[in-house]
């Protein structure tokens, strides 16, 4: 990786916290829709208290990844509104920087609105969820998500129906992410199958490395063919 490939990557980064910085569109977007999950999968699993224990992985998860669909679509619908994409795509930088300065965004948003959620899961769900492995467990996570969600919104990104495209498209592609993260939170949350849990987060990092490793190759094209 050269200093330039560095440079345009934070560039790219910046660009994208600066935008956030002026208009705090995405976060709270994110944040306010991750909330009233919370609360309605609380509220809907109150009467069977063993059940809540069971899915709060999945709770967890879910309402993550539904976030980062909501805060892709918004994040690449202003990329195109506003020429930024475009004129990323003119400028003399490479397209890997691109997609790494893009994905460092997409990760930091979602990875922030799930830092968030923690407390609030620990008190509606009475569990240990402000603990270092967790946390491990949604950085993991979170970057897969944000992976695929770089790669899948900017190969969308000028379609009409991105909005709904988008949850179609990146619902199976980030499926096993989805499961290997929503088991290791699981375990770590309830304190059961610990072994189980690092397994699970063992075979979350290989598939991060897998989806990095692709979507970063394939974002040249994806960006072209857009």
């Amino acid at each position: 990786m050269t200093a330039a490939f560095l440079r345009a990557m934070i560039a790219v980064a910046r660009k994208d916290f600066r935008a956030e910085a002026r208009s705090r569109e995405l976060l709270s977007l994110m944040g306010l829709f991750s909330l009233l999950s919370i609360l309605i999968f609380s509220f809907a699993l109150e009467l069977n208290r063993t059940a809540r224990l069971e899915v709060v992985g999945g709770v967890l998860w879910v309402t993550i990844l539904f976030a980062s669909i909501l805060g892709l679509n918004r994040g690449m619908a202003l990329e195109r509104e506003g020429g930024g994409m475009d004129a990323l795509l003119i400028a003399p930088i490479p397209r890997g920087a691109i997609f790494a300065g893009k994905l460092i965004g997409n990760f930091a948003f979602a990875f922030t609105v799930g830092v968030l959620l923690t407390p609030i899961m620990s008190a509606l769900y009475t569990v240990p969820a402000l603990q270092p492995s967790v946390i491990g467990a949604l950085a993991l996570g979170t970057l897969g998500i944000a992976t695929v969600g770089t790669v899948l919104a900017a190969l969308i990104g000028a379609t009409r129906a991105r909005d709904s495209l988008l949850p179609i498209l990146m619902l199976p592609v980030a499926l096993p992410v989805l499961i290997a993260a929503s088991r290791a939170s699981g375990g770590l949350l309830t304190g059961a199958a610990n072994a189980d849990a690092g397994a699970w987060l063992l075979g979350l990092a290989l598939m991060d490395a897998i989806y990095l490793l692709v979507c970063g190759a394939l974002f040249g094209f994806v960006v072209e063919e857009g």
